[in-house]
């Protein structure tokens, strides 16, 4: 009894040292210290963690030492160790009290250790091995009991808790530090205003992220490539700038014509090769030239447009491959570097149009006070300077007086001719009220501030003036002024400044602008001890209103969405556009939590009413994340995230409502974020899918017609997951269109396999998402699939959805015009819960028509339903297609069906959707196979 209690005391202090998240090797040695309390007759114990070549290494153990050696110099590998290698496939723990009878263990280590008697353990938890406990004599057998080893279970089991808790810690910091680095790089970027810059802060967390500092850029854009030329290379590099720039031009290299640069940027995607003397696309001199050994190229990507690439390359061997979370946080980096400069070029761009119109001014101001200064020697040259110069020029004499005007001082000030202002007062022009030689005196004679001159209507426009004094035997007598109408220039500066702070599809303030009064706001907040709040918006589905409606639609919404929420907020807040269809509010000024939560409010009855876009009405509603300073946090970035986290939350609770941010709700954007890289992760491996199909029957015959393929996501960690709890995700991310030609590939060698066994009448079909038909290459990859399986392409059905057809009609028709020209067969999805009239029928080359679940549900109680059905049978009989019901469960669907002329049903009346092989055994088996 007392052993049990003192058993149950060390359990709960280790119980204890896993809750309050001690260093893992404490606990562990608390383990191993309570293993050998517990079993005296036990001369060692150890605990071995996974390697990553598959054998396991000695973490903590007693004694410390053992022949001499540290337990971390022990090794075991399962392929010697047969003992080690049972307990890792069975997860089961075996003794062995007498080595001398049993040759699994590894002998080497029975001989070196004098080892009699034996005990291994699996650390496991929920059937994910952690590692192995050995526990063994040198002299004496430990003869244990069965209670001694259950005691020992119960100790194993509490080490793996541990180690799965600080795994899980372990893989949560790393998710917080990837999103807090690429919070760093935005909050980094906004704050650059060159292109050096920006690109040296994007070298920088590239070399950080991948561990390699030799990294390059190369721009398509001239005036980029002028701006950076040479220094387009990382300050890190083990280049210098001289060596980088003197081996371009030895080689001669040109970007333009170099076969991996130019299929990064015609893909948009990058291309990463481990040996640059393997690949037969790299340029083998140029890489020898630079000791380049491996090559990982990123495109530069901006609304579409590709500014260029970034490289990276590795000096030292070849063969190098980043992980796949270091390419996507790379490629993370580099998509959030492009827009900032793209926007830094154009501001270039801008600067270099004004400074040349400037320095034209200069010139031919220069010139003209060339020419002044002869006009008193020269009148006829004169009069022919005046009249045909540009500029306006005029002159005044020494009491301020116009004493005359070329044609264009008197058109640019409004007057209808020279006589109307000779003799006018000089201030009758200028826009102050000093006297002229103020103005004259104002930089030795020159001006370059702008100023603005009067017109005779009185209004006033910009101009730069040059004032100019007429001389006589060195005495002035007068002043000649030249100017130049800058109202162009003036609006082209202001609009650069506008595009600098203001999102140019909404016209609302942009994120450099909002962070500007964000830290404002913070600042007033915390001087006067009032709390501020962040609504973070998004809006619900509209990425569905981009694939159907085009992109420019899209930002018609996004631009109507904007002028309903600058009226929904109170006076003082601001709205802003983040980008994409995410919006953000600041309130500077609420006196409690109510005044978000009551603001929230108003939002979402701003979006009730439907939001009428041309001849389309479109419903449209939003998620809000709401984080108040300070309860939620104190700085701008802090407000924003937890903002941003609590959206998601009111998202993942089905939309259109508003979330407050509390700590319990940020574990679950973990969850949304592992989620999106385990569906990235198992889509560059694809043995994580699979497909099951779904049997069509003729009911007339209850003969199989063909199936559906379904797809399911076997999560290692999570099982088989249906499609509704990753397809959404996968649209959201745009891995969709991956995702879908798997499908489409999978479903054809399957189909392929039947055909070849002599299931020749079957048809197997598959789902199109509409950003996978909106692909430009869809119908050449469905004929590279066919090609590939050897699939004739009349046993193939592609299911679009009717909403999907019935915009784009032009672009619709010509891709399913040429998918027929293949032999595919086409069927409209989900008939009858479209939005549009049923005229396009007659236009489209389709083969069938699907019936919607939500009619068959209750077809036989519903009128309704019923009317709908009887009339989409009646429609498809007239324009001679065929017809199938889907989602039917009962005999009386059936035979309502089967009465009303709908002779085709699938659905759980004859079977759930099945894996391939219980497909074939309950199916294809009984089914006549014909040649």
């Amino acid at each position: 009894m007392a052993e049990e209690q003192t058993r149950y005391s060390r359990l709960a202090q280790i119980t204890q040292l896993i809750n309050t998240e001690h260093d893992l090797r404490d606990v562990l040695e608390h383990v191993v210290t309570a293993i050998s309390e517990e079993i005296m007759r036990c001369d060692s114990v150890g605990i071995y963690l996974p390697r990553e070549d598959g054998t396991y290494q000695g973490y903590v153990g007693k004694p410390a030492l053992i022949n001499g050696m540290t337990l971390d110099m022990h090794i075991v590998d399962p392929e010697y160790d047969l003992l080690a290698k049972e307990v890792i496939e069975t997860r089961k723990t075996i003794y062995i009290p007498d080595t001398s009878k049993d040759d699994r263990p590894d002998q080497r280590a029975i001989q070196a250790f004098k080892i009699n008697s034996l005990l291994v353990a699996p650390i496991s938890y929920e059937n994910e091995l952690y590692g192995l406990v050995f526990l063994f004599d040198y002299g004496t057998p430990m003869n244990l009991t069965e209670s001694e080893i259950e005691s020992v279970k119960a100790y194993v089991n509490m080490a793996a808790v541990a180690i799965r808790n600080a795994n899980n810690l372990t893989r949560k910091e790393k998710l917080i530090s990837e999103k807090q680095l690429l919070l760093n790089v935005t909050r980094d970027l906004s704050l650059c205003s060159s292109l050096q810059e920006a690109l040296d802060k994007c070298f920088y967390y590239l070399g950080q992220v991948l561990d390699n500092p030799n990294i390059g850029a190369h721009f398509i854009d001239p005036i980029a490539e002028y701006k950076l030329k040479p220094a387009s290379l990382s300050k890190e590099s083990e280049w210098t700038e001289e060596d980088w720039k003197e081996t371009h031009q030895k080689a001669q290299f040109n970007h333009r014509e170099d076969p991996v640069f130019q299929e990064v940027i015609n893909t948009k995607t990058s291309i990463l090769v481990p040996d640059v003397f393997e690949d037969h696309r790299t340029n083998k001199e140029i890489c020898e030239k630079f000791g380049m050994k491996s090559l990982y190229m990123i495109p530069l990507v901006s609304l579409g447009e590709v500014l260029g690439a970034i490289a990276i390359v590795n000096l030292k061997e070849s063969g190098q491959v980043y992980s796949d979370s270091a390419r996507q946080l790379a490629e993370s980096i580099v998509d959030t570097t492009a827009p900032v400069l793209f926007n830094l070029l154009y501001m270039e761009k801008q600067e270099m149009i004004i400074q040349d119109r400037t320095s034209e001014l200069i010139e031919k101001n220069d010139e003209l006070e060339e020419a002044i200064s002869e006009l008193t020697q020269i009148s006829r040259e004169k009069d022919l300077i005046l009249n045909s110069a540009g500029e306006g020029i005029f002159g005044i004499d020494l009491d301020g007086h116009i004493t005359f005007a070329n044609p264009s001082a008197t058109e640019l000030l409004g007057y209808d001719n020279e006589k109307e202002i000779i003799g006018a007062p000089y201030f009758h022009i200028f826009d102050d009220q000093k006297t002229f030689l103020e103005h004259y005196e104002q930089k030795d004679g020159h001006t370059d501030k702008d100023h603005f001159f009067f017109k005779k209507s009185g209004g006033t426009f910009p101009v730069e003036y040059v004032i100019t004094p007429k001389l006589e035997n060195d005495l002035t007598t007068g002043y000649v002024v030249t100017f130049k109408d800058v109202t162009t220039r003036k609006q082209m500066e202001e609009k650069i400044k506008y595009h600098a702070y203001y999102d140019s599809v909404t016209n609302v303030p942009n994120r450099v602008l909002f962070r500007d009064r964000l830290n404002q706001a913070l600042q007033y907040a915390e001087l006067t001890d009032k709390p501020i709040a962040i609504l973070f918006l998004d809006l619900d589905r509209f990425k569905k209103i981009n694939d159907t409606f085009g992109h420019s639609f899209g930002d018609k919404v996004l631009l109507n969405v904007a002028e309903r929420l600058q009226k929904a907020v109170p006076n003082g807040a601001t709205v802003s556009r983040q980008g994409g269809d995410e919006f953000i509010i600041l309130l500077p000024t609420i006196e409690r939590e109510e005044g978000a939560v009551k603001c929230a409010n108003r939002i979402l009855e701003a979006f009730n009413a439907p939001f009428v876009i041309g001849d389309h009405e479109i419903s449209i509603k939003t998620s809000i994340g709401i984080s108040l300073y300070p309860k939620n946090g104190d700085t701008a970035e802090t407000l924003i995230k937890h903002a941003d986290v609590a959206m998601y939350k009111a998202k993942d609770l089905a939309g259109n409502q508003y979330q407050l941010f509390s700590p319990e709700i940020e574990s679950r954007t973990f969850e949304q974020i592992q989620l999106e890289n385990d569906l990235f992760k198992a889509l560059q491996k694809n043995d994580e899918f699979e497909l099951y199909y779904q049997p069509k029957f003729d009911v007339r015959t209850d003969k199989l017609i063909g199936m559906e393929s379904l797809i399911r996501w076997n999560h290692p960690q999570l099982g088989t997951l249906p499609p509704g709890h990753f397809i959404p995700l996968a649209e959201e991310t745009g891995l969709i269109t991956n995702l879908g030609e798997w499908v489409i590939r999978e479903a054809c060698q399957q189909m392929k396999q039947w055909v070849t066994s002599g299931y020749s009448e079957l048809i197997v079909s598959a789902n199109l998402s509409p950003q996978q038909f909106n692909q430009q290459n869809l119908v050449l990859k469905v004929a590279e699939i066919l090609e590939e399986t050897a699939l004739p392409a009349k046993h193939l059905e592609l299911e679009l959805t009717e909403n999907l057809i019935i915009h784009n009609t032009e672009h619709t028709l010509k891709t399913i015009s040429q998918l027929k020209e293949l032999g595919v067969q086409i069927s409209i999805d989900d008939f009858g819960t479209g939005y549009s009239s049923l005229g396009y029928l007659k236009d489209f080359p389709v083969d069938t028509l699907k019936i919607d679940k939500s009619f068959i549900n209750d077809v036989t109680t519903n009128r309704n339903n019923a009317a709908i059905t009887k009339t989409i049978i009646t429609l498809a009989d007239s324009l001679q297609l065929n017809v199938i019901a889907e989602g039917v469960e009962k005999a009386d669907q059936a035979a309502f069906l089967a009465e009303h002329g709908c002779h085709w049903i699938q659905g759980f009346y004859y079977s759930h959707p099945l894996q391939a092989e219980t497909f074939q055994d309950h199916f294809l088996k009984s089914f006549i196979k014909r040649g």
